[in-house]
């Protein structure tokens, strides 16, 4: 898809419609597939690999740009303050050691915090390199136990093989299954390829990581009340931190030998399917790969929900033509967006915005913002600019209208747009000609153009938190792709300690 090489080799046979299969003690096949998924299957891409490391320099440069907000800071380090564990944890940024499960929490409600990691659209959305958070924290504390007691620890390429196979469990289960339409949130796919990497980095057993994964399918789900009005709020930004944690919880209990369920999904009445899928069971589009690592979305450009991104890209085009025009922002009359299903129901938005967290969920406003100042960045959002009246002003002539065939390309295995076109015409009768963008920077089918921006981007992350001396230190061992995968874990999450 999207013009790309795909790994399409593939574990275990998957239908297009998968009924579990069970013998009288055997686990749902869904369950099952992703368990032997992970224990066997061996990443031959090296485009996975390679778009595997520049998601992990971009995530973790958008958790080091979130500690500039003291509403993230503020949740951030040990569940007790000045607890400090014995070969804990190094949360980016900072000078914190904790336990594997606190860890996960911070690293991933770090990077999650400003909507600036990479996305997955497809049935279901989400942010896979969340998972990242449950990755680093577990590997980081397995190496700092193993050189604590003479064993060899984690080495990053192990880092990248478990984000490449928790990109593919979330983003291959997302292609054909809805959770928003039941109204469960994305990062319960989090905790669950999570789990299942983590159970693998934990070196359980296959028994022991079937029983782990079962525990997060019957474990409670997140509903998306947080995600949309009137409720939209700051839990969004923590929710797949709190899903990270949960994930290593599970595992660190199924090492124990705490028993599983083998029919977590399937059970008639109880399991998953007819409490909280309406009773249908998952479909496949493609047996599990590197599919999703290979065709993963940046966000490079702008900190904006990613079906706006195609939106903030147009924008900024009007703006420079606004600007030599001698045109301003008070000069439009009305906007026009033509956009696809997925925008209409997520980001659509009229009346007021609450905070932040509504803000930047809400395109008119992302769309404003970018005709009023030729901008979007995190800072965008917060009330000193968003008390701007000329924001909610222009937001009452911004109107949105699906175009089925943008609908149609957004679905399209081959396609995979994020496609919008904005029409902006001004009081004096005039207006300029529709601008259209079907592929924003940080798509697949624009990874060369994108690719030194995400760079540019890591290394300003970088600077906003670590003297040059350190950046540099940090700069040779990331940069290089091939050193990089041979650099213990511990080793690579020392670089980022604050104050060294």
């Amino acid at each position: 898809g999207s013009g790309l090489p795909a790994n399409r080799e593939a574990v275990g046979e998957q239908s297009v419609s998968v009924n579990s299969v069970r013998g009288n003690l055997g686990f749902d096949k869904e369950i099952v597939d992703i368990v032997d998924y992970v224990e066997n299957y061996e990443i031959k891409s090296d485009l996975a690999y390679e778009t595997a490391w520049s998601c992990l320099l971009d995530t973790i440069g958008c958790g080091l740009e979130a500690l500039e907000y003291e509403a993230c800071t503020k949740l951030l380090g040990p569940l007790v303050p000045g607890t400090v564990v014995e070969n804990g944890v190094r949360v980016p940024g900072t000078n914190f050691e904790l336990d594997p499960v606190q860890g996960a929490f911070n690293i991933g409600t770090m990077i999650r915090w400003l909507d600036f990691n990479d996305t997955w659209l497809a049935a279901e959305w989400g942010h896979p390199s969340d998972n990242l958070g449950a990755i680093l924290a577990t590997a980081d504390w397995l190496s700092r136990k193993a050189e604590a007691t003479g064993g060899k620890p984690l080495l990053m390429i192990d880092v990248l093989t478990a984000m490449i196979k928790a990109h593919e469990i979330q983003g291959c289960i997302a292609l054909e299954n809805s959770f928003n339409r039941v109204g469960l949130d994305h990062v319960l796919l989090v905790k669950v390829a999570s789990t299942a990497v983590v159970a693998k980095m934990m070196g359980l057993t296959r028994e022991q990581s079937l029983n782990a994964l079962s525990l997060a399918w019957v474990d409670g789900q997140a509903l998306r009340t947080y995600r949309h009005f009137p409720n939209a709020g700051s839990r969004k930004s923590w929710a797949a931190g709190d899903a990270t944690s949960r994930a290593v919880r599970l595992v660190l209990l199924a090492k124990t030998g705490e028993m599983g369920y083998p029919s977590a999904l399937s059970a008639k009445t109880w399991g998953f399917y007819d409490v909280l899928f309406r009773g249908q069971s998952f479909k496949f589009q493609r047996p599990y790969g590197s599919y999703v690592m290979e065709n993963i979305l940046f966000k490079i450009s702008y900190p904006a929900e990613f079906h706006a991104q195609s939106a903030v890209e147009a924008a900024m085009q009007i703006y420079a033509l606004m600007q030599q025009a001698g045109k301003s922002a008070r000069d439009i009359k009305s906007v026009t967006i033509r956009t696809h299903e997925a925008c209409m129901r997520i980001i659509d938005k009229k009346g007021s915005l609450g905070n932040p967290a509504d803000r930047d969920h809400c395109i008119q406003y992302m769309v404003a913002v970018a005709l009023i100042f030729g901008r979007l960045t995190a800072a965008d959002y917060e009330d000193d600019v968003a008390c701007e009246p000329l924001i909610d002003s222009l937001r009452e002539k911004i109107h949105c209208q699906e175009d089925p065939q943008f609908t149609l390309d957004y679905h399209d295995p081959s396609k995979r747009s994020i496609a919008n076109a904005l029409t902006v015409e001004f009081v004096d009768g005039t207006k300029f000609n529709e601008i259209v963008v079907e592929y924003p920077i940080g798509h697949a089918r624009r990874r060369v153009e994108g690719a030194p921006l995400l760079i540019e981007k890591y290394r300003n992350n970088l600077a906003r938190r670590f003297p040059k001396e350190q950046q540099e230190e940090i700069l040779k061992f990331s940069l290089n792709r091939e050193k990089l995968q041979q650099t213990s874990v511990n080793e690579f999450m020392n670089l980022f300690v604050a104050g060294r």
